[in-house]
């Protein structure tokens, strides 16, 4: 338990610890709104997020969009604490915004044959298409919990050689 980093509650708004979900829905709406108010500066792509803050050493409570992930070891055993948001998953929600999931180029799902995710901070231009709510997960850390793993796809997606 003690490799695990926790975040005081000097970074949690208060509203966080009566109903944590609705809490990192709406930093993730205003994060995606600080995005897009700079993609003048910024260009025109996008992010993905996870996001990990443990509670009183007890209860960790992890958000994502995107492919960015959280996995926890708890006695030797991988959790996973995030859902990819890939865009064969969600492809009703992105058909319904009147976009469309391709194929092509490659052999990857992408929204509008572009991005390989359903759901991203920013990308303007695909921003009508996407969603930027994040999944929320909780559990409860006891001494059997080893370490908290959060990155992006460019780790999780490694090919290996052979």
């Amino acid at each position: 338990m003690d490799r695990l980093c926790c975040f005081s509650g000097s970074y949690a708004q208060e509203e966080f610890w009566v109903d944590p979900n609705r809490s990192f829905l709406k930093a993730y709406e205003r994060t995606d709104q600080a995005i897009l108010s700079h993609s003048s500066d910024l260009g025109r792509g996008g992010s993905t997020a996870v996001t990990a803050i443990l509670l009183n050493s007890q209860r960790l409570w992890v958000a994502n969009v995107g492919d960015s992930r959280a996995v926890l070891s708890k006695g030797g055993q991988a959790v996973q604490m995030s859902i990819d948001h890939e865009p064969n998953t969600e492809r009703g929600s992105i058909e319904n915004k009147g976009g469309f999931v391709s194929n092509m180029p490659g052999d990857v799902p992408r929204v509008n044959g572009q991005l390989a995710v359903s759901r991203a901070f920013g990308d303007k231009s695909l921003k009508s298409h996407l969603r930027s709510d994040p999944d929320v997960q909780d559990t409860f850390v006891d001494n059997t919990t080893d370490v908290l793993i959060l990155a992006s796809d460019g780790l999780w997606k490694v090919k290996h050689l052979t």
